[in-house]
């Protein structure tokens, strides 16, 4: 009776040390930087999180400053995965050796110009940049909404136009270096002061000016279309959009894996997850032109084949970033 006994509380005690630690047992966990708005990234950590299991822990912040922060954290990195932002931004970033060559499960459908040519990042939308107008401005001062970069300098829109920082966010730098590929150094340069002048105020987040046109804040958000009819028309708010017929820059919204990073798996599982249509199905609600070409497009979404664009490079401008910037600020004083 007594070895019964002995054996029952052994197994007893085996069984409750297993399940213990099983519970114990750490959960999986992403450390996440995002330039994406947070009410758009939280749309995909929420799916992915139920699809794997693996809890995901994000930092928001524009591009620019996703970029920065990467560097500065170089030595020691605190995420695993960059997700969002245009790829000028990531081609910095490789310049620079701060991302993992990674190729994604389910990738097949990317082509050369969507992604790094060793995998350092790769691409997974379409946006371009377009102007959101308040419409109740518009009509009480009897104007017509701007249809072109020149329209921008008009002296009837001094201190009414809003954008970003072209050094702190993805979709300013992308305006400027559209414009100077658009018209040259010197003549972008020289446009992008006389710009100022029309500028009211200048944001750190690449979509916040479509808000504030909304508000009726200022007249005129410079901002990615997507953006344009997430955060201001499909909001109900006062916004119409308008593209420069001469032609407008784009982004590849890009992601990667962050060299170094403290979870490898789990960002490579979220980056092949952000391949598939059921996650790219999902940028319907941000109006966002997924590059899966089996994923659904929103309607009202401005497709490549809606708008003129500007042979943008993409390269050029990632290699250029710094310059760029640097000679914006002097020239501005911003």
């Amino acid at each position: 009776m007594t070895r019964k006994i002995v054996r029952a509380f052994l197994i007893c005690a085996l069984l409750t040390c297993t399940m213990t630690s099983v519970f114990a047992a750490p959960s999986k966990t992403l450390h996440l930087l995002t330039a994406l708005d947070p009410n758009e990234a939280k749309i995909y950590i929420d799916e992915f999180e139920k699809a794997s299991g693996i809890k995901v822990v994000s930092v928001r912040m524009s591009a620019g400053e996703c970029l920065a922060r990467l560097k500065a954290e170089a030595r020691n990195p605190q995420f695993s995965v960059w997700l969002g932002g245009p790829s000028p931004e990531y081609i910095d970033a490789t310049k620079n050796g701060l991302l993992e060559s990674y190729v994604p499960k389910g990738s097949e459908f990317l082509q050369p110009e969507h992604r790094d040519k060793d995998w350092n990042w790769v691409g997974f939308y379409f946006g371009a940049i377009g102007f959101g107008c308040n419409t109740e401005w518009f009509e009480k001062n009897n104007l017509e909404y701007p249809t072109s970069w020149q329209d921008l300098l008009k002296p009837e829109f001094r201190e009414q136009i809003s954008f970003a920082y072209p050094y702190t966010s993805g979709t300013a730098y992308t305006i400027l270096a559209t414009v100077i590929q658009l018209m040259g150094e010197e003549e972008g340069f020289k446009y992008m002061l006389e710009l100022d002048k029309n500028v009211h105020h200048y944001n750190t987040s690449g979509s916040a000016c479509v808000t504030q046109a909304g508000l009726g804040e200022v007249a005129i958000g410079i901002a990615f279309s997507h953006d344009v009819m997430a955060k201001g028309i499909s909001k109900g708010y006062p916004v119409a959009m308008s593209m420069p017929s001469e032609g407008t820059g784009f982004e590849i919204g890009a992601m990667a894996l962050v060299k170094s990073g403290p979870e490898q798996e789990a960002g490579k599982a979220f980056i092949d997850w952000c391949m598939t249509t059921e996650c790219q199905d999902l940028m319907q609600q941000w109006f966002r032109i997924p590059l899966n070409p089996e994923a659904k497009v929103a309607e009202g979404a401005v497709t490549r084949e809606q708008v003129k664009l500007i042979p943008y490079d993409d390269v050029w401008a990632g290699e250029n970033q710094g310059l760029l910037n640097e000679k914006w600020r002097e020239l501005t004083n911003k």
